[in-house]
């Protein structure tokens, strides 16, 4: 793999965003070499864990309101960067990206943190990757929150996705921040957009961006469908508590939340709830989600 690593002068004086990285290396079973993950790590080590995974094509900065009013609470909060997205290293070619892949990288390095008791928040990749680490090693999660996701094995989706496949497939230059800017339902600034484009300086950074799309499987003939249906089977017998927090205006996962619900034991009888937002809900409801990530603690911990 040729690798990609973003300037650090990229991240100086972004608007809202005070954290520092902490790095972990991952070394890839493929070929053998190492690739830097970047993750905010903010709180107490001795908190209570939340882990906050973005998706496509955002970073960490998506959490730039949550992480500080969650790290006031007492918790520890953990916004991992994925691989060749935000500060994580960017392998340059877009075969590089595989979902497999991206699930090795993550396991491997949840298992180097051994990270335990954790309250997943997951939203849009995140939840394709936080849901298969939940489905590997449950014995570490605590709990899950869900929110404008899924977990695809291969049958149709939205219309709204299939229109964002065939425009991600369209440039090789995704304009990551005006997508993000139109993913929303206030608006965001000029300095918040830049913040976005921050981790690519130019098209050849965005191969992960690009080839992401492509990779969801929403056909039987996709990559990926029989380890989500084995996944799917584990997250059918998980019955700690599992909560869907959709947004009232995402074209993309409309009604996702509604499998869920259905299927997972720890979803009954839980405080399921439509929050205000576009698929980037993180900008349109940080103060609502740090309600739920609050409240479903407190809870699940009295009960």
């Amino acid at each position: 793999m040729n690798i990609l690593r973003t300037p650090d002068s990229r991240f100086e004086n972004l608007t809202d965003w005070p954290f520092k990285p902490h790095y972990t290396p991952i070394t890839d079973a493929t070929t053998g070499q190492s690739l830097r993950l970047a993750c905010v790590d903010e709180g107490p080590r001795d908190g209570p864990t939340v882990l906050l995974m973005h998706g496509e094509p955002t970073w960490s900065y998506l959490y730039r309101h949550i992480i500080p009013q969650l790290v006031a609470l007492g918790y520890r909060v953990l916004a991992p960067d994925l691989i060749g997205f935000g500060r994580s290293d960017k392998p340059a070619d877009r075969s590089d990206y595989t979902y497999e892949r991206h699930v090795a990288w993550l396991s491997t390095w949840l298992t180097a943190m051994d990270l335990r008791g954790i309250t997943l928040f997951c939203q849009d990749w995140g939840g394709l990757l936080g849901l298969r680490l939940v489905a590997a090693f449950p014995e570490r999660f605590a709990r899950v929150i869900a929110s404008n996701t899924g977990l695809p094995v291969g049958t149709p989706v939205s219309a709204g996705f299939m229109q964002w496949l065939a425009y991600s497939q369209s440039t090789t230059d995704l304009p990551v921040g005006q997508i993000v800017a139109m993913g929303v339902t206030r608006k965001l600034s000029r300095e918040e957009i830049e913040a976005y484009d921050a981790p690519f300086p130019d098209a050849s950074y965005k191969a992960g961006a690009c080839q992401f799309p492509t990779l969801v499987p929403i056909t039987p003939q996709h990559a990926s469908v029989a380890e989500n249906q084995a996944a799917w089977r584990v997250l059918s017998g998980f019955d700690k508590p599992f909560v869907t927090a959709f947004s009232d205006n995402d074209p993309v996962t409309r009604g996702g939340d509604l499998a869920f619900q259905e299927r997972i034991p720890g979803a009954k009888d839980q405080a399921h709830v439509t929050l205000k937002g576009g698929h980037f809900l993180q900008e349109d409801s940080p103060d609502d989600i740090v309600a739920l990530l609050a409240g479903a603690r407190k809870r699940n911990s009295a009960a």
